[in-house]
Protein backbone atom coordinates (compact mmCIF):
# COMPACT_ATOMS: atom_id res chain seq x y z
CA UNK A 1 0.00 0.00 0.00
CA UNK A 2 1.37 3.51 -1.15
CA UNK A 3 2.64 5.15 1.87
CA UNK A 4 2.97 9.24 1.77
CA UNK A 5 5.46 8.70 4.94
CA UNK A 6 7.85 6.40 3.31
CA UNK A 7 7.46 6.08 -0.43
CA UNK A 8 8.82 8.70 -3.19
CA UNK A 9 5.85 10.90 -4.57
CA UNK A 10 5.54 13.87 -5.95
CA UNK A 11 3.27 16.72 -4.55
CA UNK A 12 1.32 19.70 -6.30
CA UNK A 13 1.28 23.64 -5.37
CA UNK A 14 -1.87 24.99 -6.62
CA UNK A 15 -0.41 28.55 -5.97
CA UNK A 16 2.35 28.32 -8.74
CA UNK A 17 1.26 25.11 -10.45
CA UNK A 18 4.52 23.17 -9.85
CA UNK A 19 5.38 20.48 -8.19
CA UNK A 20 8.28 19.11 -5.53
CA UNK A 21 9.50 15.71 -5.08
CA UNK A 22 9.33 13.83 -1.97
CA UNK A 23 11.82 11.49 -0.70
CA UNK A 24 10.91 10.58 2.89
CA UNK A 25 13.06 7.50 3.07
CA UNK A 26 16.35 9.22 2.84
CA UNK A 27 15.43 11.21 5.68
CA UNK A 28 18.74 8.58 7.90
CA UNK A 29 20.90 9.55 5.50
CA UNK A 30 24.29 10.33 6.75
CA UNK A 31 25.65 13.73 6.15
CA UNK A 32 29.29 14.82 5.58
CA UNK A 33 28.49 18.25 3.60
CA UNK A 34 28.76 21.97 4.32
CA UNK A 35 27.96 22.90 8.06
CA UNK A 36 27.43 26.40 8.65
CA UNK A 37 29.16 28.58 11.14
CA UNK A 38 26.62 28.49 14.22
CA UNK A 39 25.64 31.73 14.37
CA UNK A 40 26.34 34.24 17.14
CA UNK A 41 24.02 34.34 20.24
CA UNK A 42 25.28 37.35 21.56
CA UNK A 43 24.44 41.06 20.04
CA UNK A 44 24.39 44.00 22.34
CA UNK A 45 21.40 46.53 22.69
CA UNK A 46 23.04 49.19 20.75
CA UNK A 47 25.85 48.61 18.89
CA UNK A 48 27.61 52.40 17.60
CA UNK A 49 29.15 51.05 14.36
CA UNK A 50 25.46 49.75 13.28
CA UNK A 51 23.91 51.65 10.23
CA UNK A 52 20.21 51.04 11.46
CA UNK A 53 20.88 51.78 15.05
CA UNK A 54 18.99 55.02 16.80
CA UNK A 55 21.24 57.97 16.72
CA UNK A 56 24.34 56.41 14.37
CA UNK A 57 24.75 57.78 11.19
CA UNK A 58 24.26 55.71 7.90
CA UNK A 59 26.42 55.10 4.85
CA UNK A 60 25.21 58.44 2.81
CA UNK A 61 25.69 61.01 6.30
CA UNK A 62 22.35 60.89 6.87
CA UNK A 63 21.64 60.50 10.87
CA UNK A 64 19.05 58.35 12.39
CA UNK A 65 16.51 59.78 14.77
CA UNK A 66 16.36 58.33 18.46
CA UNK A 67 13.84 56.24 17.06
CA UNK A 68 11.71 54.41 20.27
CA UNK A 69 9.60 52.13 18.53
CA UNK A 70 9.43 51.82 14.22
CA UNK A 71 11.35 53.28 12.13
CA UNK A 72 10.83 53.58 8.20
CA UNK A 73 13.00 55.62 5.75
CA UNK A 74 13.89 55.18 1.99
CA UNK A 75 16.93 52.35 1.38
CA UNK A 76 20.14 54.38 0.98
CA UNK A 77 20.87 51.71 -1.88
CA UNK A 78 17.66 51.07 -3.47
CA UNK A 79 17.00 47.83 -6.12
CA UNK A 80 14.21 50.33 -7.47
CA UNK A 81 14.80 54.33 -9.05
CA UNK A 82 11.92 57.17 -8.80
CA UNK A 83 12.72 57.95 -12.35
CA UNK A 84 14.50 56.01 -15.69
CA UNK A 85 15.69 57.04 -18.85
CA UNK A 86 11.78 59.04 -20.42
CA UNK A 87 13.55 59.21 -23.61
CA UNK A 88 11.04 58.05 -26.66
CA UNK A 89 14.07 55.51 -27.92
CA UNK A 90 16.43 53.45 -26.53
CA UNK A 91 19.47 51.48 -27.49
CA UNK A 92 18.46 47.69 -26.59
CA UNK A 93 20.90 44.90 -25.49
CA UNK A 94 19.70 42.41 -28.40
CA UNK A 95 21.72 44.46 -31.06
CA UNK A 96 18.60 46.13 -32.23
CA UNK A 97 16.55 48.94 -31.79
CA UNK A 98 14.39 49.21 -29.01
CA UNK A 99 11.30 51.68 -28.41
CA UNK A 100 8.56 52.87 -25.32
CA UNK A 101 5.02 51.58 -26.35
CA UNK A 102 2.20 53.29 -24.65
CA UNK A 103 3.06 50.75 -21.05
CA UNK A 104 6.64 52.32 -21.00
CA UNK A 105 7.74 49.14 -21.37
CA UNK A 106 10.71 48.97 -23.73
CA UNK A 107 10.38 46.15 -26.39
CA UNK A 108 13.15 45.48 -28.94
CA UNK A 109 11.88 44.70 -32.52
CA UNK A 110 13.47 41.24 -32.07
CA UNK A 111 10.89 39.66 -29.33
CA UNK A 112 14.23 37.28 -27.91
CA UNK A 113 15.08 40.58 -26.50
CA UNK A 114 12.83 42.18 -23.93
CA UNK A 115 12.97 44.96 -21.84
CA UNK A 116 10.50 46.43 -19.21
CA UNK A 117 11.72 50.20 -17.35
CA UNK A 118 11.00 49.95 -13.88
CA UNK A 119 10.47 52.65 -11.36
CA UNK A 120 9.73 52.34 -7.95
CA UNK A 121 10.76 53.18 -4.12
CA UNK A 122 12.81 51.23 -1.47
CA UNK A 123 12.20 51.12 1.88
CA UNK A 124 13.68 49.55 5.21
CA UNK A 125 11.41 48.80 7.90
CA UNK A 126 13.48 49.11 11.58
CA UNK A 127 11.60 47.04 13.59
CA UNK A 128 12.65 48.31 17.02
CA UNK A 129 15.39 50.49 17.86
CA UNK A 130 16.96 47.34 20.07
CA UNK A 131 19.82 45.85 17.91
CA UNK A 132 19.64 42.35 19.60
CA UNK A 133 15.86 41.96 19.15
CA UNK A 134 14.08 39.86 16.69
CA UNK A 135 11.00 39.30 15.88
CA UNK A 136 10.82 35.98 17.86
CA UNK A 137 11.17 38.36 21.22
CA UNK A 138 9.31 40.31 20.73
CA UNK A 139 5.91 41.48 22.57
CA UNK A 140 2.88 41.25 20.62
CA UNK A 141 2.64 44.97 21.30
CA UNK A 142 5.61 45.94 19.66
CA UNK A 143 4.66 43.17 16.76
CA UNK A 144 1.16 44.91 16.59
CA UNK A 145 3.47 48.10 16.08
CA UNK A 146 5.39 46.40 12.98
CA UNK A 147 2.10 45.39 11.38
CA UNK A 148 0.31 48.97 11.55
CA UNK A 149 3.06 50.26 10.01
CA UNK A 150 3.77 48.15 7.29
CA UNK A 151 -0.31 49.31 6.77
CA UNK A 152 0.52 52.77 6.58
CA UNK A 153 3.87 52.34 4.58
CA UNK A 154 1.84 50.52 1.75
CA UNK A 155 -0.85 52.94 2.10
CA UNK A 156 1.79 55.57 1.24
CA UNK A 157 2.38 54.19 -2.18
CA UNK A 158 -1.65 54.54 -2.91
CA UNK A 159 -1.11 57.76 -4.45
CA UNK A 160 1.61 57.33 -6.41
CA UNK A 161 -0.18 56.60 -9.53
CA UNK A 162 2.96 54.62 -11.04
CA UNK A 163 3.40 52.35 -7.82
CA UNK A 164 1.49 48.57 -8.86
CA UNK A 165 2.89 46.61 -6.33
CA UNK A 166 4.14 46.29 -2.60
CA UNK A 167 6.40 43.59 -1.83
CA UNK A 168 7.34 43.14 1.79
CA UNK A 169 10.38 40.77 2.90
CA UNK A 170 12.45 40.10 5.54
CA UNK A 171 16.14 39.02 5.23
CA UNK A 172 16.77 37.07 8.79
CA UNK A 173 20.36 35.49 9.39
CA UNK A 174 23.68 35.54 7.50
CA UNK A 175 22.76 32.34 5.65
CA UNK A 176 19.64 34.51 3.73
CA UNK A 177 22.22 36.99 2.95
CA UNK A 178 21.27 39.28 5.58
CA UNK A 179 23.83 42.30 5.56
CA UNK A 180 23.16 44.16 8.87
CA UNK A 181 21.97 41.96 11.79
CA UNK A 182 20.10 44.63 13.31
CA UNK A 183 16.56 43.07 13.12
CA UNK A 184 14.42 45.03 10.16
CA UNK A 185 12.81 44.58 6.67
CA UNK A 186 12.04 46.02 3.38
CA UNK A 187 9.34 47.50 1.24
CA UNK A 188 10.34 47.08 -2.57
CA UNK A 189 7.13 49.39 -3.99
CA UNK A 190 7.25 48.88 -8.03
CA UNK A 191 5.17 49.94 -10.85
CA UNK A 192 5.13 46.36 -12.07
CA UNK A 193 3.97 43.22 -10.45
CA UNK A 194 6.59 40.81 -9.54
CA UNK A 195 6.65 37.07 -10.69
CA UNK A 196 5.55 35.21 -7.85
CA UNK A 197 2.99 37.21 -6.60
CA UNK A 198 1.53 37.35 -10.25
CA UNK A 199 1.85 33.74 -10.66
CA UNK A 200 -0.40 33.33 -7.38
CA UNK A 201 -3.01 35.87 -8.88
CA UNK A 202 -3.33 33.45 -11.99
CA UNK A 203 -3.73 30.78 -9.91
CA UNK A 204 -6.27 32.39 -7.74
CA UNK A 205 -8.38 33.66 -10.63
CA UNK A 206 -8.02 30.15 -12.46
CA UNK A 207 -9.39 28.12 -9.53
CA UNK A 208 -12.30 30.94 -9.34
CA UNK A 209 -13.34 29.99 -12.65
CA UNK A 210 -13.27 26.40 -11.95
CA UNK A 211 -14.51 26.34 -8.59
CA UNK A 212 -17.86 28.06 -8.58
CA UNK A 213 -16.30 31.53 -7.56
CA UNK A 214 -14.51 30.06 -4.42
CA UNK A 215 -11.04 31.48 -3.03
CA UNK A 216 -8.00 29.04 -3.49
CA UNK A 217 -6.54 29.54 0.16
CA UNK A 218 -10.17 29.98 2.04
CA UNK A 219 -10.84 26.45 0.27
CA UNK A 220 -7.32 25.38 1.47
CA UNK A 221 -7.25 26.83 5.38
CA UNK A 222 -10.59 25.05 5.72
CA UNK A 223 -9.00 21.90 4.80
CA UNK A 224 -5.99 22.56 6.73
CA UNK A 225 -8.03 23.06 9.79
CA UNK A 226 -10.32 20.40 9.51
CA UNK A 227 -7.59 17.64 9.08
CA UNK A 228 -4.77 19.46 11.52
CA UNK A 229 -1.72 17.14 10.53
CA UNK A 230 0.32 20.25 9.10
CA UNK A 231 -1.13 23.14 11.12
CA UNK A 232 1.34 24.78 13.28
CA UNK A 233 -0.61 27.51 15.30
CA UNK A 234 -3.49 29.28 14.75
CA UNK A 235 -5.66 32.19 16.37
CA UNK A 236 -8.55 33.93 15.84
CA UNK A 237 -8.00 35.00 12.26
CA UNK A 238 -4.70 33.50 10.72
CA UNK A 239 -3.36 29.60 10.53
CA UNK A 240 -0.03 28.36 9.88
CA UNK A 241 0.65 25.28 8.32
CA UNK A 242 3.75 23.72 6.64
CA UNK A 243 1.68 23.80 3.43
CA UNK A 244 1.26 20.03 1.63
CA UNK A 245 3.76 21.34 -1.08
CA UNK A 246 6.53 22.74 1.09
CA UNK A 247 10.06 22.85 -0.78
CA UNK A 248 11.70 24.35 2.37
CA UNK A 249 12.35 21.48 5.41
CA UNK A 250 10.68 23.85 7.86
CA UNK A 251 8.42 25.88 5.25
CA UNK A 252 5.53 27.90 6.34
CA UNK A 253 2.55 29.72 5.12
CA UNK A 254 0.38 31.85 7.47
CA UNK A 255 -2.86 32.67 5.96
CA UNK A 256 -6.07 34.71 6.65
CA UNK A 257 -8.69 32.60 7.94
CA UNK A 258 -11.26 35.59 6.28
CA UNK A 259 -10.72 36.43 2.41
CA UNK A 260 -8.77 39.37 3.48
CA UNK A 261 -6.71 40.85 0.43
CA UNK A 262 -4.37 43.19 2.34
CA UNK A 263 -3.06 44.71 5.09
CA UNK A 264 -5.75 47.75 4.83
CA UNK A 265 -8.46 45.54 4.52
CA UNK A 266 -7.50 43.88 8.20
CA UNK A 267 -9.47 44.93 11.55
CA UNK A 268 -7.85 45.99 14.42
CA UNK A 269 -8.19 42.56 16.32
CA UNK A 270 -7.02 41.14 12.94
CA UNK A 271 -4.08 43.33 13.45
CA UNK A 272 -3.28 42.32 16.25
CA UNK A 273 -3.36 38.62 15.50
CA UNK A 274 -0.94 38.60 12.86
CA UNK A 275 1.17 40.18 15.12
CA UNK A 276 0.72 37.32 17.88
CA UNK A 277 1.07 34.50 15.10
CA UNK A 278 4.37 36.37 13.89
CA UNK A 279 5.82 36.03 17.41
CA UNK A 280 4.89 32.43 18.19
CA UNK A 281 6.20 30.78 14.13
CA UNK A 282 9.31 32.94 14.65
CA UNK A 283 9.80 32.10 18.53
CA UNK A 284 9.10 28.63 17.39
CA UNK A 285 11.30 28.79 14.75
CA UNK A 286 14.28 29.50 16.97
CA UNK A 287 13.22 26.99 19.85
CA UNK A 288 13.30 23.92 17.35
CA UNK A 289 17.62 23.90 17.58
CA UNK A 290 17.87 26.37 19.90
CA UNK A 291 19.41 29.39 17.87
CA UNK A 292 18.90 32.12 16.15
CA UNK A 293 16.24 30.59 13.06
CA UNK A 294 17.43 32.42 9.96
CA UNK A 295 14.57 32.92 6.98
CA UNK A 296 13.21 34.56 4.12
CA UNK A 297 9.47 35.85 5.05
CA UNK A 298 6.95 37.71 2.79
CA UNK A 299 3.86 39.43 2.27
CA UNK A 300 1.90 38.25 -0.54
CA UNK A 301 -1.38 40.25 -0.91
CA UNK A 302 -3.32 42.62 -3.71
CA UNK A 303 -1.48 45.14 -6.24
CA UNK A 304 -2.33 48.86 -5.20
CA UNK A 305 -3.86 49.17 -8.24
CA UNK A 306 -7.30 47.49 -9.38
CA UNK A 307 -9.94 45.33 -8.51
CA UNK A 308 -8.50 42.33 -7.36
CA UNK A 309 -11.11 40.28 -5.38
CA UNK A 310 -9.25 37.14 -5.89
CA UNK A 311 -6.36 37.68 -4.10
CA UNK A 312 -6.07 36.61 -0.29
CA UNK A 313 -3.86 37.62 2.05
CA UNK A 314 -0.45 35.09 3.04
CA UNK A 315 3.27 35.36 4.21
CA UNK A 316 5.78 32.90 3.56
CA UNK A 317 8.57 31.84 5.85
CA UNK A 318 10.93 29.99 3.68
CA UNK A 319 13.76 28.81 6.31
CA UNK A 320 17.04 26.80 5.11
CA UNK A 321 17.81 25.13 8.04
CA UNK A 322 17.44 20.99 8.00
CA UNK A 323 19.32 19.07 10.71
CA UNK A 324 20.28 21.28 12.90
CA UNK A 325 21.51 24.86 13.44
CA UNK A 326 24.72 24.36 11.09
CA UNK A 327 23.55 21.82 8.12
CA UNK A 328 20.98 23.94 6.11
CA UNK A 329 19.57 22.65 2.49
CA UNK A 330 20.80 23.94 -0.37
CA UNK A 331 18.79 23.85 -4.08
CA UNK A 332 21.31 22.47 -6.38
CA UNK A 333 21.79 19.71 -8.89
CA UNK A 334 18.47 18.09 -9.77
CA UNK A 335 16.41 20.85 -8.19
CA UNK A 336 18.12 23.66 -10.00
CA UNK A 337 17.44 21.62 -13.37
CA UNK A 338 14.41 19.59 -12.97
CA UNK A 339 12.48 20.33 -9.93
CA UNK A 340 12.03 20.84 -6.30
CA UNK A 341 12.71 17.72 -3.90
CA UNK A 342 12.25 17.27 0.08
CA UNK A 343 13.48 14.56 2.52
CA UNK A 344 11.42 14.99 5.66
CA UNK A 345 7.74 15.86 4.75
CA UNK A 346 5.76 18.29 5.27
CA UNK A 347 3.30 16.46 8.20
CA UNK A 348 6.80 15.57 9.89
CA UNK A 349 7.69 19.07 10.00
CA UNK A 350 4.97 20.61 11.42
CA UNK A 351 4.41 17.87 14.19
CA UNK A 352 8.04 19.29 15.30
CA UNK A 353 7.19 23.08 15.03
CA UNK A 354 4.14 21.68 17.05
CA UNK A 355 5.88 20.56 19.83
CA UNK A 356 8.04 23.50 20.32
CA UNK A 357 7.24 25.99 22.93
CA UNK A 358 5.74 29.60 22.26
CA UNK A 359 8.20 30.20 25.68
CA UNK A 360 11.76 31.38 23.87
CA UNK A 361 14.36 29.03 24.72
CA UNK A 362 16.39 32.11 26.22
CA UNK A 363 14.07 32.50 28.81
CA UNK A 364 13.34 29.29 29.96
Amino acid sequence: MFDLNSDTHRRYNPLTRTWVLCSPHRTERPWQGAQEDAPMEHKPTYDPKCYLCPGNPRAHGDVNPAYTSTYVFPNDFPALQKQVGSSSSSSGGGGGHAHRNNNNSIVEENDLFRVQAVRGECLVVCFSPRHDLTMAEMTVDDLLGVVQQWTASYRTMIPKEYIEYVQIFENKGAAMGCSNPHPHCQMWCMERIPVEPQRELESFQAYRETHSGRCLLCDYAKREIQQKVRVVVENASFVCVVPFWAVWPFEVLVIAKDHVQSLTRMSDPSQRDLADILRRVTCRYDNLFNCPFPYSMGIHQAPVRGNHDEAHLHLHFYPPLLRSATVRKFLVGFEMLGEPQRDITPEQAAERLRACSDIHYKHH
